[in-house]
């Protein structure tokens, strides 16, 4: 009897887990319950670069799955940021799919803090970006974020025209183990084998980068 429990215990998560993946997204519901999210990341979903401080992702264009899986990851401490933890406790597993929606279909907009970087810098975020460091054991990003490094699927988003103080920060907290919920821990592999300049270089060649929306 208590293995005939178990196995229905294990069915009913099992289900109830189909139907939250099941969940499909609706983007005008989305723009509703996105109303918190526009003091960070703006009402066209462009984020922040906010220079010395916390800068805000650009949301606009991303997979709906990476948005969600993210606010799911936030919710449930599986990635840890004290801003982002109350606004995604906020909302349902309906509402995240939602949102998600909303943000995956709006243009991808520019990203800033690369502007002012020089030649020798940009040339070394290229190499990272495109051919990677052999030398260094460092994996190019687009082996992982696909050609143009414009994303593959909704596990690896596109980081083209994403803000410098972003990648910067989040490949510092990978380095750091402050940041583990990517698959098999893949880019804490590669940001402890980068140097403050590698990461200051890739960052803002990526910022300089623009995406076409389609």
């Amino acid at each position: 009897m208590r293995i005939a429990s178990g196995l229905g215990l294990l069915l009913g998560l099992g289900l109830a887990a189909g139907q939250a993946q099941a969940l499909e997204g609706d983007a005008e519901r989305g723009q509703q319950a996105a109303g918190a999210c526009v003091a960070c990341h703006q009402a066209d979903g462009s984020g922040m670069n906010v220079s010395g401080g916390e800068s805000w992702p650009r949301l606009a264009g991303l997979p709906a799955e990476y948005i969600a899986k993210q606010l799911h990851d936030f919710k449930e401490g599986r990635r840890e940021n004290a801003t982002m933890m109350p606004f995604a406790n906020m909302l349902d597993d309906q509402q995240i799919v939602d949102v998600a929606a909303y943000y995956s279909e709006m243009p991808v907009t520019e990203a800033q803090g690369g502007e002012d970087a020089g030649e020798d810098l940009l040339a070394r975020g290229e190499q990272l970006a495109l051919r990677g460091d052999w030398d260094e054991y460092i994996v190019s990003c687009k082996s992982c974020h696909g050609p143009g490094n414009e994303g593959a699927g909704g596990t690896f988003p596109g980081i083209a025209s994403q803000h410098a103080g972003y990648i910067e920060a989040q490949l510092r907290a990978w380095q750091a183990g402050e940041r583990g919920n990517d698959p098999q821990n893949l880019m804490g592999a590669i940001a402890e084998r980068m140097s403050d300049e590698d990461i200051r270089a890739v960052s803002v060649w990526l910022a300089n980068q623009s995406v076409a929306s389609e």
